[in-house]
């Protein structure tokens, strides 16, 4: 198993737009009150595209799948939240809080991904649990070491505790769970994905170590982390607000290893962390400030890593 991988599947938005479902618990999204929604969704669009085309340049593999008009799918951008793929062909679906975003789960982006050659031998779905109110939602809420098969999750009304460990007792991971804080308003409230304020490469981990306001679970954290040889660079509150956490190592052509995130995220480290992190592997940023404001969500979301074995 491999920590990172060549092939992303991205869904190209067709109603982009700010989630009123999502922002109850989601503090980074925004309102644009001087934009229209259409001048929205038409700055989406393109934000997207120039995002793909980046990282068609560098040889990565980008499954582009348009959005439907069929439901009201405002956070479709995001499909990592809906679906995951694992080695020997398993998928995970997943229980979505918000009740527009469960609309994003379509069988035909499995179907495509068959007729294009990937193997899926098995689909274990979690999606039942939306009955009971009960969520988990794919690689936003969990951070996945792949490699040395540790689950990280800092629990939130969008990650339950009993469903991580069901993920990690189906998918044969350990969890490591904690709770994550932002400040919002003076008051601390949980970050609704961990994968904000958390990413896991192959030879580091980006963290906002500030946000895990409990020591002992702070201190196990770090345990893991170095226990498997992570390189921890630890972020700011202010930096995790910049989406630096949000970031994800990907495969480019000839196997160079590129770490993605948005020009806002890049703009917020610090020198030192850019000199850490570039012996990591090559920058990749692209802009992504209207997705960022009416999303709540970066780079990271946007890409659902594909680890499904081909067919030869």
């Amino acid at each position: 198993m491999e920590q990172t991988t060549n092939t992303i599947l991205m869904i190209r938005p067709i109603n982009f737009r700010m989630n009123e479902q999502t922002a109850v618990n989601n503090y980074y999204q925004k309102v644009l009150d001087n934009i229209l929604p259409e001048t929205v969704n038409f700055k989406a669009q393109h934000e997207f595209d120039v995002f793909v085309e980046k990282l068609l340049k560098i040889g990565v593999n980008v499954i582009l799948i348009n959005d439907t008009n069929e439901n009201d799918t405002p956070d479709s951008i995001f499909p990592n939240n809906w679906i995951s793929f694992h080695d020997r062909g398993t998928v995970g679906l997943y229980p979505m809080f918000a009740k527009n975003r469960r609309l994003e789960r379509r069988e035909d982006v499995l179907q495509q991904l068959e007729r294009q050659g990937y193997i899926i031998n098995n689909i274990i779905d979690y999606t039942s649990a939306e009955e009971e109110n009960i969520f988990l939602e794919g690689t936003g809420s969990l951070v996945l070491d792949r490699v040395n098969r540790k689950a990280y999750c800092a629990l939130s009304q969008r990650a339950d505790e009993g469903l991580l460990i069901e993920f990690c007792e189906d998918f044969e991971y350990t969890p490591i769970i904690f709770s994550a804080n932002q400040t919002v308003n003076g008051e601390r409230l949980a970050i609704y994905h961990t994968n904000v304020m958390m990413c896991i490469g192959e030879t580091f981990a980006v963290i906002c170590l500030d946000s895990i306001d409990n020591k002992t679970e702070r201190k196990n954290v770090v345990k893991h982390l170095k226990a498997t040889n992570k390189e921890i660079i630890d972020i700011t509150e202010s930096q995790v607000n910049n989406f630096a956490g949000n970031m994800l190592q990907v495969k480019g052509k000839d196997d160079a290893s590129y770490i993605i995130m948005s020009q806002v995220a890049y703009n917020s480290l610090s020198k030192n962390q850019i000199i850490t992190l570039e012996k990591h592997g090559k920058f990749l940023s692209s802009s992504l400030d209207i997705i960022e404001a009416c999303g709540g969500g970066s780079a990271r979301c946007m890409m659902a890593e594909v680890f499904l074995p081909k067919a030869n």
